[in-house]
């Protein structure tokens, strides 16, 4: 079969279909994002009234990340078995929050092996929470998970100068412009692009 050449015209369609499909690839639901921001202000709020109210909800209730990584993971597997076309960025993306799930969980291991200062615990967490929201911001150029990194820095340090109640109101904080204020964005717009799409 003889290559055909390709005019200027079905050369920019090219381009343009397959810059398209980048976007829809890595351009997420943000539901991810919001159930997981949802979960770190609750977590945290309930861990604040623990500490401020001697308030015992009967179990930790960290663990409720943990029951939420089972339907991530199932979803996760489930939409990458229907996609016939994974971006550069989307790829990258997947080792970025890898990275980011097995630091929290050796740092947490760490902490409850060796660590007695929750105060530099919580505060390396929120400078954690801020690596893969910031890289992951940059790599698709959403501005409001650029600013939900720093926002993380910025708690992390504010927490360094104050107490464990304060500092699960500062993560419940880093949950809120991290993950649900862009993850709320993101749906939103993946709303409207079905509704543009009539999908």
């Amino acid at each position: 079969m003889e290559d055909k050449q390709l005019s200027y015209d079905e050369s920019m369609k090219l381009i343009n279909s397959m810059i398209g499909k980048a976007k829809k690839s890595y351009v997420t639901k943000g539901i991810a994002a919001i159930v997981w921001g949802v979960l770190i202000v609750l977590c945290s709020l309930v861990t604040w009234a623990e500490i401020r109210y001697d308030f015992d909800p009967g179990f930790d209730v960290w663990m409720l990340l943990l029951i939420a990584l089972v339907p991530q993971i199932y979803f996760a597997i489930k939409e990458r078995k229907q996609k016939k076309f994974t971006s550069y960025e989307e790829e990258t993306a997947a080792y970025v929050w890898t990275a980011f799930a097995i630091s929290i969980f050796i740092t947490s291991y760490y902490n409850s092996k060796y660590g007695n200062d929750t105060n530099s615990y919580t505060s390396l967490i929120m400078i954690l929470y801020g690596i893969p929201t910031f890289i992951t911001g940059g790599m698709v150029k959403f501005r409001p998970m650029i600013t939900g990194g720093i926002i993380c820095w910025v708690l992390a340090i504010v927490s360094i100068s104050t107490g464990n109640d304060i500092d699960m109101l500062l993560m419940a904080a880093c949950g809120l412009f991290a993950w649900v204020i862009p993850g709320i964005i993101l749906w939103n717009r993946n709303k409207k692009r079905q509704a543009e799409n009539g999908i």
